[in-house]
């Protein structure tokens, strides 16, 4: 356990670097000598300077693939940056990564970043550099609904909803992947790069002709004679100025956001954001005050509670942030008493917590009020007495307010993420136009300690099954192996590997991270009623 949360933000931004660098020097080398830039190279060079490219999924493949040797950020690099003064969703195939081939995770994040982009009416642009998907995990990759199909899949339907969408093939464009570029409302190409169903081997081995790259599909080819791409470029430089050139034909972002979204003036928060590292620790186990970490992320002297006696262990309210209106849902992480009835713990939901969650939820869609949870969950209270007052009842009340959420919902996993807690309040499976992580996070289906128990009795079970004795020494052995693995799968970088969290943040940069979002979230309100269906009474 690292002594503090300060400790723990710099080994994750360690390891952050170390991931940005990816397949190493001698891959960057590789790519230069062939006359191109790097993936970040090419970002820096299309967004507008002196502006931060907000980037997502950086944690994707992290420790997996190692038999491969492994795939930093699953070789594609997605994230949000302003070119022209507009705000534009960008995917870069990674081509020091395996030559920008497809992994499972490369595909589940490019699907993500479609999503987001689909969610938040932005447009694309794609650097493809790819030789298209990693064959040896091809079946992971290829047919299914959420595979490197619906990619393609994708392209078609933003088109259709009039999102633009540009491509420049700066590299390898290979066998389906080819798709992607010409499904875009422009394609640039530059020299030297391949865009072709079948390379050249491939088409040799097939029918038996001879073809060079250029010759096959190479850009001259692709802007003379089958007139495929609209734009021949020289080389990276030339392209990405044209890039800028084609963006700067569309008006730039409107500085307010989408009525019926309203955005004031921003007033500066209560409490620095540097008090959040005293006020929440490393360890779990310690409680905080969840209002005074919100006094260090929300405008300050704008937090209206909403139902402040009731349901305790769960606070809600509407407030401002960075001049945003938004509706607040987070977690109270100390003991609380009610009115009547026996103390509640921190972290838990309760019948009367959820069920005031539930009617916050329809109260901010009524208002058209962005949401922002904030997770620090061990799941629902259990039990005789919480069964008989309808706890499962209360929990689906809640779960179908969100589920049908039309605002935007953003969530920041700032502790715990337990079990039904995590779709009670809005993980992954419940549509967040972006979710958070801080390195504290933690995600499960329950907690370390009750895990390891259930795990170990499973385990004992099956090797007493098999007639193995255990003794005290193996027990203890078995003990710490099933406690390490579960700990690991918690890690908030395991999520984030496989794509559960979008961005691991630094919990002092959180006000920043959200008013981001919120610009972000904001550009767009699908205008239709706000509907439940059928509703647990």
């Amino acid at each position: 356990m690292n002594d503090s949360l300060s400790q723990l933000v710099r080994g994750f931004a360690e390891l952050e670097a170390e991931i940005a660098t990816g397949g190493g020097q001698a891959a960057i080398d590789r790519q230069h000598a062939k006359g191109r830039l790097t993936a970040r190279e090419r970002i820096e060079r299309l967004i507008d300077a002196n502006t931060e490219f907000f980037e997502l999924g950086l944690w994707a493949g992290w420790q997996m693939y190692g038999e491969w040797g492994g795939a930093p950020a699953a070789g594609v690099i997605c994230g949000v940056g302003t070119v022209a003064g507009r705000r534009q969703m960008i995917i870069a195939n990674d081509a020091t990564v395996k030559a920008g081939a497809f992994f499972p995770a490369t595909t589940k994040k490019v699907l993500r970043a479609q999503r987001i982009a689909f969610q938040n009416r932005l447009p694309l642009i794609y650097l493809v550099d790819s030789a298209g998907v990693f064959l040896p995990l091809q079946e992971d990759v290829f047919p299914d609904e959420d595979d490197f199909g619906r990619i393609f899949r994708n392209n078609a339907v933003l088109s259709a909803a009039g999102i633009g969408q540009v491509a420049a093939i700066m590299g390898n464009c290979v066998a389906g992947g080819g798709y992607l570029p010409v499904l875009c409302d422009k394609l640039l190409m530059t020299e030297g790069s391949g865009l072709y169903l079948a390379g050249p081997a491939l088409v040799k081995s097939a029918i038996g002709q001879s073809v060079s790259s250029d010759d096959l599909g190479g850009a001259e080819m692709h802007a003379q004679i089958s007139g495929t791409i609209d734009y021949r470029e020289p080389n990276d430089e030339a392209c990405l100025v044209r890039l800028r050139r084609l963006a700067e034909q569309v008006a730039p972002d409107a500085p307010q956001p989408a009525a019926p979204f309203h955005r004031g003036e921003p007033v500066a928060p209560a409490r620095p954001a540097a008090d959040i590292e005293q006020l929440v620790s490393p360890n779990p186990r310690h409680d905080y005050e969840v209002r005074d970490v919100l006094d260090c992320i929300l405008d300050a002297g704008t937090f209206d509670e909403y139902k402040a006696e009731y349901g305790q262990s769960l606070v809600c309210g509407t407030a401002r942030l960075g001049g945003f209106s938004v509706g607040i849902v987070a977690n109270q992480h100390h003991p609380v008493r009610p009115a009547e009835g026996p103390m509640q713990f921190g972290g838990v939901l309760y019948v009367d917590s959820a069920e005031k969650a539930a009617r916050f939820v329809m109260n901010c869609n009524q208002d058209w009020l962005p949401i922002v949870f904030l997770q620090d969950v061990n799941g629902f209270m259990v039990g005789r007495d919480s069964e008989r007052s309808g706890i499962i009842k209360a929990g689906a009340k809640l779960v179908n307010a969100i589920s049908n959420s039309r605002v935007p919902k953003l969530t920041v996993l700032v502790g715990g993420s337990f079990g039904a807690g995590n779709y009670a309040l809005c993980g992954k499976a419940f549509d967040p136009r972006l979710i958070f992580a801080w390195p504290t996070a933690r995600c499960a289906v329950m907690g370390g300690d009750q895990a390891t128990s259930t795990l170990l009795e499973i385990t004992l079970k099956s090797l007493q099954r098999e007639g193995e004795a255990i003794d005290h020494a193996k027990l203890e052995q078995l003990r710490h192996d099933v406690r390490e693995s579960y700990q690991r799968q918690m890690d908030p970088r395991y999520a984030a590997a496989r794509g559960w969290v979008d961005r691991i943040i630094d919990p002092l940069r959180t006000r920043d991270e959200l008013i981001f979002a919120l610009e972000t979230a904001t550009r767009h309100a699908e205008q239709e009623p706000f509907k439940l269906g059928v509703f647990q009474v």
